[in-house]
């Protein structure tokens, strides 16, 4: 399966496997990954626009033909106006359970049904495509620490190793390789709005509340 294929918030999901544990990093942090990805890939796709702030659809009739993105426009749209940050936080695992349902369809996910105290039913996903995993770190690792211009990188890749990095994923990166790549970090953030001024704000607000949700939500960050 190419990468380029997957949405963004399903790349972002991937991206947080640690392939060698066999388990998800940051599981705390990671709706809120996930929802920023999808609320960027919108974005992108000028079907979210930013107005004085607020997340509002441009396009009662548009759609992606991807269910995770377009049940999330769905939700903006039958929802009273909020805000980048608002939306980056609430009601976060829709997003992540539509996610792991699209991934697990495509086989990239094997669902696990198990019961909890041997009664209550309960579903977890393990990792079916390592090697989908492994390639998509490579290449983001590779539009991180260069060598290719950052006015080279597509719109969605530099969206991807930016909020990843906001999220603090170690999978991507440490921290001391996230500091050192700090001015090649905003230059990417750029990049992920380059379209227009509304779309660069958006991308700097959800990359902001993504950062913001790591430092209030417990738990240990990047996993």
């Amino acid at each position: 399966m190419p990468t380029a294929t997957l949405s963004l918030p399903a790349r972002l999901y991937l991206l947080a496997w640690d392939t060698t544990r066999g388990r998800v990093t940051g599981a705390t942090h990671l709706p809120h990954l996930v929802r920023a990805g999808a609320l960027t890939e919108l974005a992108q796709r000028g079907l979210l626009d930013d107005r004085d702030g607020i997340a509002t659809p441009t396009d009662p009739d548009g759609r992606t033909g991807d269910p995770v993105l377009d049940g999330l426009l769905e939700l903006v749209e039958e929802s009273r106006p909020r805000s980048w940050k608002t939306w980056v936080g609430l009601r976060t695992r829709v997003t992540l359970e539509a996610v792991r349902a699209q991934l697990a369809a495509d086989g990239c996910l094997r669902v696990v049904r198990k019961r909890v105290l041997g009664l209550f039913p309960s579903v977890e996903y393990e990792l079916d495509r390592v090697a989908v995993v492994d390639a998509l770190r490579a290449e983001a690792r590779q539009v991180l620490v260069g060598p290719v211009p950052v006015g080279d990188v597509p719109e969605r890749d530099a969206a991807l190793v930016v909020l990843a990095a906001a999220a603090e994923l170690r999978t991507l990166s440490s921290g001391g390789e996230r500091r050192a790549h700090r001015e090649r970090l905003d230059a990417l953030a750029e990049r992920s709005g380059s379209a227009t001024p509304a779309l660069r704000k958006a991308v700097r607000e959800v990359r902001a509340a993504v950062a913001v949700a790591i430092t209030t939500t417990p738990g240990t960050p990047g996993g």
